[in-house]
């Protein structure tokens, strides 16, 4: 399932990314699709190679990804502001989901 997931959010970055540099005219919303979709992309890239290892990360980081590009996305897309508030959560699960492949890392 992790495997699927990281393709699919893959795919979603590639979509978001293209779509900031081609399909919207405000910047500041070109540059929240361009930034959310470089975290998503790296992040599912990142699962799909640790997922083997360290399963429980790589959960954790596809999660955190989620967070903090869909909540970007919507933002670009005319939604409410208050979703900068919940974008740094994301952030976090990322952060975590590095420091717990780390740690399954360091216990091989």
């Amino acid at each position: 399932m992790i495997a699927i997931l990281a393709c699919l959010s893959a795919a979603l970055a590639i979509g978001a990314g293209a779509f900031g540099a081609h399909g919207v005219a405000d910047p500041k919303a070109a540059e929240w699709l361009r930034t959310g979709g470089l975290y998503q992309l790296i992040h599912a890239v990142a699962a799909l190679a640790i997922m083997g290892t360290a399963r429980g990360a790589a959960a954790l980081l596809l999660a955190g990804a989620a967070i903090f590009a869909l909540t970007l996305y919507f933002m670009a897309l005319g939604g409410p502001k208050w979703l900068g508030a919940v974008t740094p959560v994301g952030g976090t699960l990322m952060i975590a989901g590095w420091l717990w492949a780390a740690w399954s890392f360091g216990q091989r």
